[in-house]
């Protein structure tokens, strides 16, 4: 597996006078919650379905995986969560091949299976533990921040309020109220123009390799990667991280410290 190079433990990387933060799986467990209430969803509607959540959940777990690994359906989908959401549950209906179902009465099924998972989507959301406090310390301590996050409109902006994330940033930049974003040069400048700084002076931190690492990284910035799920780079990854964390709350104590 690869690893920062074998120097990169003698070189200190430079302290942050801005960070610019990814939201979903660096600040808020997106991927976890999404499971969560993807289930209950699907206990909800079993005498609907006609099946046992337990039979028909791993088809539409399977049709949620195919729905985002291709990059156009990824990029339409998260600008349009809902159509997503009911494109990946009709397509999972399709499979499971219900007797005597229309297409019509398919649709209006996924529509409201999408509706009631919309419905409950963000409450099920939580901060990482010790992300809120992260984002706290650094506030008070003077760090200018910048939260730059992928998809829809409507539905990244529902995040940031639910969860009163203005508080925290110069600047909350979405890629639906943009019309860009990561791994654009443009939203990177603009936080950093928001920021204050220049690129030398600000690290980037999320858990996207290629859009919250490589991307700021050939701008000049430090490129902190999230490991939420320990899964440990991949074997062919040609990107190097500056820095690799699980959690955002290590940050704050590696600062302080000087462990970085």
């Amino acid at each position: 597996m690869p690893s920062p190079d074998a120097d990169s433990a003698d070189r200190p990387l430079p302290t942050p006078r801005a960070i610019l933060f990814d939201l979903d799986d660096t600040l808020l467990d997106t991927t976890d919650s999404a499971t969560r209430v993807w289930h209950n969803t699907a206990r909800a509607f079993e005498e609907e379905i006609g099946l046992p959540a337990a039979q028909f959940d791993p088809v539409l777990d399977a049709s949620r995986k195919w729905y985002w690994a291709d990059p156009h359906r990824n990029r339409r989908g998260r600008l349009d969560v809902h159509r997503s959401r009911v494109e990946v549950t009709l397509h999972g209906l399709h499979e499971l091949n219900l007797p005597g179902r229309t297409d019509l009465q398919l649709a209006n099924l996924a529509e409201r299976f999408s509706r009631h998972y919309s419905d409950h989507r963000v409450e099920s959301m939580r901060f990482f533990p010790g992300a809120q406090e992260a984002l706290e310390h650094f506030h008070d301590r003077g760090v200018r921040m910048a939260l730059l996050t992928n998809g829809d409109a409507e539905a990244q902006r529902q995040k940031v309020e639910h969860f009163a994330l203005d508080r925290f940033f110069q600047a909350v930049l979405i890629e639906g109220e943009l019309g860009f974003g990561k791994p654009d040069p443009r939203v990177f400048q603009k936080a950093l123009d928001a920021c204050g700084v220049e690129a030398k002076d600000a690290w980037c931190v999320g858990d996207n390799l290629g859009w919250e690492v490589a991307a700021p990284q050939q701008l000049g910035m430090t490129g902190v990667w999230v490991d939420w799920n320990s899964v440990g780079l991949p074997e062919d990854s040609e990107i190097v991280p500056d820095l690799v964390v699980r959690r955002v709350a290590e940050l704050p104590v590696m600062l302080d410290t000087n462990h970085v």
